[in-house]
């Protein structure tokens, strides 16, 4: 939609009128699905009943005075009053009662579909921009506090929609409606007394509630972290029973509801105050007014009937009134949650497509670092000038020790970071100047550790490829060597895998995953350390998926045992950010350098733990 906010500035609307202007387009679109033009005409349709429930509300007290009137046997009504007597007069009463709660829910079914629609695309921009968000950002962010700024700010808009065009203008309409029907049928000294005590009212429940917003925002601030530390317990379930530390989990969750107690007491308390204070003013004015009604008709001057339509005048506005309070309230502090929301939306992008960008095109998958530099902070380069080229087809692995930066130069390739110096290319291609939608295709990534979604086994292979049939699911699964483990499960590929995939063991995910990739079927392929946290057993059946996997493929892989990539083309040792060996792994272990060195420790460690395996 134009007009929307732009998600170019690194913060969002930090006042009220800036959230409300920001949500405005949602609602009065320049473009929409179901049409703009459309759009409009329910809104202005919805606002047309809004006006006629208005006009026949405060008409109401009008017959009510008149019925009383006539059953006192008051002459001074209006003739045609009169003529429909008591009896017609109170019926039409009625009917005006029914015809207002006709037009507001008239008002309601029209503007629904433009109430939900505005939601969903609020909520889907929403979840788009994340997904947008930098690896940067997201390793920062909280996961639970992240999706709970995110659900109070879509029904913080629904609340403001609703109650903002629906409640604080047709009740300032209305309020203006009843102040000059009261001044035209008793008099200026009634709308002095009326306007006065809606004076004192506003003034006194916007300035409350304005303290209450700080109260409020205390409030959610605990409420999320309670919520981020519940969130994060679950995910680390395993963590929390090695260590046995359900009770040290328990106390820190029930630390954050303490202090979230508190602040809930506190907002409690000021409203307690807030509603005491409302009541107060307005039926001190209340009282007044009717005081002055009462006056009247003992000195002759107003029927029994304007007595009673000025009661029902005051009734009338009181309770819009006291709607006003919870409203303005509710509005400022959908306001607070809503802030947040569009602070999460102005967050820039770091990583965005160049202008116009052309998608990337792959002829044989050559990878290529042209003096590559990249630092997460300028103070601490992390690589310095790295030049490697890995030839279409052939296989490329990157060894070194913690901290060297080959990590790094994984997740530069697939560009959840983008180079700080020099050009990471594909085929000629500066990865910058592609879209990074077409460089993702492009590329097949086997992480350590692979996260599975809490769905079945097909789900989780077919991501791999949107619109995959079941055939080449299976397919894949066979090239990953993992078909004949899932036809030995009850439910077979419709096994559902748990959270992570925590039902399934490290090798049984890790062909998975491989099984996944296989089926996205990318030219280049990036194993990242992609046996490092298996068995020797496990490793070395993963290895013979993984070597299939790599056919006809480029093949980066990012490893810390050396004896999985002794057949690869290349060996790079880097140390420090920078290369300091390269070669076969034959060379390198003639050479006598880092990679000798490193070849040898490891060879220790294999023979230790195989003679403890022999001694077991």
């Amino acid at each position: 939609m134009r007009g929307r906010p732009t998600m170019t500035t690194t913060k969002g609307p930090k006042n009220g009128w800036a959230v409300i202007r920001a949500v405005i387009p949602y609602f009065w679109p320049e473009k929409s699905v179901e049409g703009a033009g459309r759009v409009k005409a329910r809104v202005v349709v919805a606002l047309l009943f809004l006006l006629g429930a208005k006009i026949v509300t405060v008409g109401t007290p009008m017959l009510y005075k008149a019925a009383v009137d006539a059953l006192a046997g008051d002459g001074t009504s209006a003739a045609w009053m009169l003529g429909a007597g008591a009896v017609g007069l109170t019926v039409a009463y009625g009917m005006a009662r029914l015809m207002t709660n006709g037009f507001n829910q008239l008002r309601d079914v029209v503007f629904s579909p433009v109430s939900q629609s505005a939601l969903r695309q609020l909520a889907l921009e929403t979840f788009n921009h994340i997904h947008a968000l930098s690896m940067r950002y997201h390793i920062t962010r909280k996961t639970g506090g992240l999706s709970r700024i995110i659900e109070r700010g879509v029904k913080g808009v629904a609340f403001l929609l609703r109650f903002l065009v629906f409640s604080i203008g047709p009740l300032a309409l209305e309020l203006l409606m009843v102040l000059v029907v009261i001044a035209f049928a008793f008099g200026p000294s009634y709308m002095l007394v009326l306007l006065a005590t809606i004076a004192i009212y506003v003034w006194f429940t916007f300035t409350v509630t304005e303290w209450r917003v700080k109260l409020r925002k205390e409030m959610n601030d605990q409420d999320t972290d309670a919520n981020q530390k519940a969130v994060d317990s679950l995910l680390n379930f395993e963590t929390v029973k090695y260590f046995v530390a359900e009770k040290r989990e328990a106390a820190r969750y029930d630390k954050a509801m303490a202090r979230y107690e508190i602040a809930a007491n506190k907002t409690a308390y000021s409203l307690g105050f807030l509603n005491f204070g409302q009541s107060f003013f307005i039926t001190g004015g209340l009282v007044i007014v009717m005081v002055m009604a009462a006056i009247g008709v003992e000195r002759g001057q107003m029927t029994v009937g304007d007595f009673v339509m000025v009661n029902a005048y005051m009734i009338q506005i009181t309770m819009p009134l006291n709607f006003l309070g919870s409203v303005y309230r509710e509005i400022r502090q959908a306001l607070v949650d809503m802030e947040e929301m569009f602070d999460l939306l102005h967050q820039p992008a770091e990583i965005i497509d160049a202008p116009n960008a052309p998608d990337i095109h792959v002829t044989g998958g050559t990878v290529a670092l042209k003096n590559v530099e990249f630092h997460y902070d300028p103070a601490r380069p992390i690589l310095k000038g790295v030049d490697l080229e890995v030839p279409a087809g052939k296989t490329m692995a990157i060894v070194g020790h913690s901290g060297s930066g080959k990590s790094t130069i994984g997740r530069l390739l697939f560009r959840f970071y983008d180079v700080t110096g020099g050009r990471f290319e594909i085929d000629g291609q500066d990865i910058r100047e592609v879209t990074q939608e077409s460089l993702h295709r492009a590329i097949g990534v086997v992480p350590q550790d692979t996260v599975l979604f809490n769905d079945t086994i097909r789900y989780n292979i077919g991501y791999g490829r949107d619109g995959a049939t079941y055939d080449e699911i299976v397919a894949a699964a066979k090239q990953a060597q993992i078909h004949e483990f899932i036809l030995g499960l009850p439910e077979g590929y419709e096994t559902q895998v748990g959270e992570r995939g925590l039902k399934l063991s490290g090798g049984e995910k890790q062909r998975v995953g491989i099984a996944r990739t296989l089926l996205k079927d990318p030219p280049i392929l990036l194993l990242d350390e992609a046996t490092s946290a298996l068995d020797t057993r496990t490793e070395k059946s993963i290895l013979g998926a993984l070597k299939l996997a790599g056919e006809g493929r480029t093949v980066i892989t990012i490893a810390h045992r050396l004896s999985t990539i002794a057949d690869s083309d290349e060996i790079v040792v880097l140390e420090a950010g920078v290369v300091v060996e390269r070669g076969t792994h034959e060379a390198l272990l003639k050479a006598g350098g880092h990679y000798a060195q490193m070849w040898s420790a490891q060879a220790e460690d294999r023979e230790a733990a195989e003679g403890d395996d022999a001694a077991a």
